[in-house]
């Protein structure tokens, strides 16, 4: 039974992922998720994790979902609970036999997903409540929970603090490594081997501290539409993404690819001539319909026929220190389509893979410098009362051992500049870090502006 209970507090998003700080997987999502404001909580029930699932389906866990009552009542924001957590990248070698790139300077758990039956609640209006998934054995704590967190949400949130991450660094012979891969992608586009591959590199810096307060910071200065914190034993990501994997409600699936990319400054009248330059661009068009289609392709795998549909023209978007074309595909998914072969169907998301796909992963593997982690997988939750919603991982901070990352890329089409796609890469990182009070450094002789990175909020 879905339970709903107001609480008197008024903490922004920002602060809410202090709310659980110190207890076991705290997580929280701010942002566009489930309608707007937050999710957060902690203490799960169950976790799963990679053992457990190795040489099984990884998303069969999403299918087990609890019948729950009540349900109709509720407001359309309503989440209740359900498994929060990330979806990997390499997880595509459990979708498709590909290979993947086997240099990995710090491991991250390809799944980690946790069972929750409470979560704190921010509504788009700005109100908080505890929700809850009561089950008989689960009322008595449920209630004493809901007496705990009223009591912490009464007082004033903790004084902010300030992530001072070092300097993210991408040395001279990565970044040329990272040239010769995008002119390496070009010769097989020519040869008719993929129409285009999204290729990425990695950007790091060290940070002893945890991943609440690189977050914390983060959201104080820009407000992504789907941001993540997840604070693991064995790894932690903070993610200040913008864009949306999937979104599903009942039969009803969406997806959201972003492709196209020029940098944003904050002048009006430097970005319309960006934005212009964005529209009017063959190369940025051409990468985006290749995605579009992809991605109406692999949801069109699970939908009934005839009712995938995406719009004529993409809409340009503002982020962070980059204007995006973005498309938002729609389908009505087949009544024997669950969770599990939704993501069997569209994972990885075709916005970080390219098309055909399955090629594009093998190009992936063979052209990148560094493994993919947590980046460029999913993250975010499947709600017996919420439904499914995931963001694309990129913008992605991952932290373990005091080492932290950034990935960044770019998709790279027939007529793709590998200088350019360089500085586009690097472009892509430097608000994220800048976000979190760093710079990126480029190796000298890269080509690239060893300057510090700038904020422009959307």
């Amino acid at each position: 039974m879905l339970i709903r209970e107001p609480l008197e507090c008024d903490w922004m998003a920002a602060d809410a992922i202090h709310a659980v700080a110190g207890e076991r997987l705290p997580f929280a999502l701010t942002g566009a998720w489930a309608g707007g404001g937050a999710v957060v909580s902690s203490e799960p029930l169950a976790v799963v994790g990679p053992g457990e699932v190795a040489g099984g389906d990884p998303f069969a866990v999403l299918d087990r979902l609890p019948r729950v009552s009540g349900v109709e009542q509720a407001p359309s924001t309503a989440v209740g609970g359900g498994w929060f957590g990330w979806l990997g990248y390499r997880l595509a070698a459990a979708v498709e036999r590909v290979p993947l790139t086997t240099v990995r300077p710090v491991a991250m758990p390809e799944l980690h997903l946790a069972y929750y039956d409470h979560v704190l609640r921010l509504d788009p209006d700005g109100r908080w409540w505890f929700e809850a998934l009561v089950s008989d054995g689960r009322r008595r704590e449920l209630e004493l929970r809901l007496r705990e967190l009223r009591a912490r949400l009464a007082g004033r949130p903790p004084p902010p603090r300030e992530a001072t991450p070092e300097t993210f660094t991408l040395d001279a012979r990565a970044a040329a490594r990272h040239v010769d891969a995008v002119a390496a992608c070009r010769e097989r586009i020519a040869a008719g081997e993929i129409f285009q591959a999204n290729l990425c590199l990695r950007v790091e810096s060290r940070w002893e501290g945890d991943a609440a307060a690189l977050s914390a910071t983060a959201l104080r200065r820009i407000s992504p539409p789907y941001a993540a914190i997840f604070d693991t034993p064995v790894g932690s990501v903070a993610s200040l993404s913008p864009e949306l994997f999937l979104r599903r409600r009942g039969d009803r699936v969406v997806t959201a690819p972003i492709k196209g990319t020029i940098a944003r400054t904050g002048d009006p009248g430097e970005d319309a001539v960006a934005l212009r330059r964005l529209r009017e661009s063959a190369k940025d068009a051409a990468e985006h319909v290749m995605i579009v289609d992809l991605m109406r392709n692999d949801v069109g795998r699970v939908s009934r026929y005839g009712s995938v549909h995406a719009p004529r023209l993409p809409a340009a978007e503002a982020h962070p220190g980059l204007w995006h074309l973005v498309s938002h595909v729609e389908g009505t998914l087949r009544p024997s389509a669950g969770n599990a072969a939704l993501l069997r169907a569209t994972f990885p998301p075709g916005s970080v893979t390219g098309a055909p796909k399955v090629q594009a992963l093998h190009v992936i593997a063979e052209l990148e410098d560094t493994a993919r982690e947590v980046y460029t997988g999913s993250i975010g939750y499947c709600s017996p009362v919420a439904g499914v919603e995931l963001n694309v991982a990129i913008r992605t901070l991952e932290l373990r051992d005091g080492r932290l990352w950034l990935g960044a890329g770019g998709g790279i089409v027939a007529d793709s500049d590998p200088r350019a796609e360089l500085e586009e890469a690097i472009a892509k990182a430097r608000p994220i870090a800048a976000a979190v009070g760093a710079g990126v450094a480029v190796g000298a002789g890269s080509g690239v502006a060893a300057r510090r990175g700038s904020i422009v909020t959307a």
